[in-house]
């Protein structure tokens, strides 16, 4: 096994290395690992005479990275879950583990799940903190790739490079003004449905992947009259108007306010979502992630 030009590089320089490369900014990169600015700068620049290149690259609004470092990076989000497997301890107690989980999902799934999760995993690891990260614009899956969360709450279809398990079908909701003229019907046909502007949830986007791509793959998509980032957001805009939303329906049992609002069955054509954590393959046979996963799935199901 040739290891030729590891031998030549200081192993220590690849916690900054990752820190510099996402941060994209000395002082925040800094922070994230527990070093003073001047020794993040002196790591940077020991970096850049390893890779003879400046890696980071003053822009008008920061920095940016270097075509050698967007190259660099790609290559490290393979790296990285396969290192983290491969130097975790073989052994793992979570009546004694620190490390922290973190676990990345929208509004929804956060909403939905997350208490649940929360308490599962304190009973079991009472030491162990929980971090939920926002679904950002770079996707769940792009924070899985490069080791910044364990897991992803996740509708729809997984990329194909990422394994996944299902925990639940979500069934969709529409919900409207009581004086819209759906409201109160049992069955909303899919033209009808149509028929109206609607609210839409930026899940990616700008759209929500599992009712838009089916509508798209109809030939028949719908109008979005407002998008919203969140879930939650969309009830409150809909007394007095014709607009429709389309809400998994556990997020609509606890708060949905009936006293203004009609929940109705979704179209047939975008009537279910199945809803998976998706994970890095390198993670597969790690103790820790495997109990984290028996977790998500013990405390999903017990939503359902």
């Amino acid at each position: 096994m040739l290891t030729t030009h590891i031998d030549r590089v200081d192993l220590n320089l690849l916690t900054p290395l990752v820190a510099l490369l996402e941060e994209r900014q000395v002082s925040r990169a800094a922070v994230r690992v527990g070093l003073s600015q001047p020794a993040m700068s002196r790591a940077l620049q020991r970096l850049r005479r390893l890779f003879d290149d400046s890696l980071l690259v003053r822009a008008p609004d920061g920095f940016r990275l270097s075509a050698r470092a967007e190259e660099i990076y790609l290559q490290l989000t393979t790296v990285i879950p396969i290192l983290e497997t491969l130097l975790a301890p073989e052994g793992f107690d979570p009546r004694t583990s620190t490390q922290q989980v973190n676990i990345a999902g929208t509004d929804y799934a956060i909403h939905t799940y997350g208490t649940s999760i929360v308490q599962l995993i304190h009973t079991q690891s009472p030491d162990t903190p929980v971090r939920f990260h926002s679904w950002r614009h770079d996707g769940i899956d792009e924070q899985i790739r490069r080791g910044a969360v364990d897991l992803g709450l996740y509708g729809g279809h997984a990329p194909d490079d990422l394994n996944a398990d299902r925990l639940v079908t979500e069934e969709f909701r529409c919900v409207v003004s009581q004086d819209h003229p759906l409201a109160h019907r049992d069955i909303v046909p899919l033209n009808d449905y149509l028929s109206f502007r609607h609210v839409v949830i930026d899940v990616a986007d700008g759209i929500q992947p599992d009712v838009d791509y089916r509508l798209s793959a109809l030939g028949t998509p719908r109008q979005a009259a407002i998008t919203v980032p969140y879930h939650t957001a969309a009830p409150p805009m809909l007394p007095g108007t014709d607009l429709v939303a389309t809400l998994p329906g556990r997020l609509l049992r606890d708060w949905a306010d009936t006293a203004r609002l009609c929940v109705l069955p979704a179209p047939a054509e975008i009537a279910t979502m199945p809803y998976r954590m998706i994970w890095h393959p390198a993670f597969d046979t790690d103790r820790r992630h495997q109990w984290l996963r028996e977790c998500v799935q013990a405390a999903t199901i017990g939503q359902g």
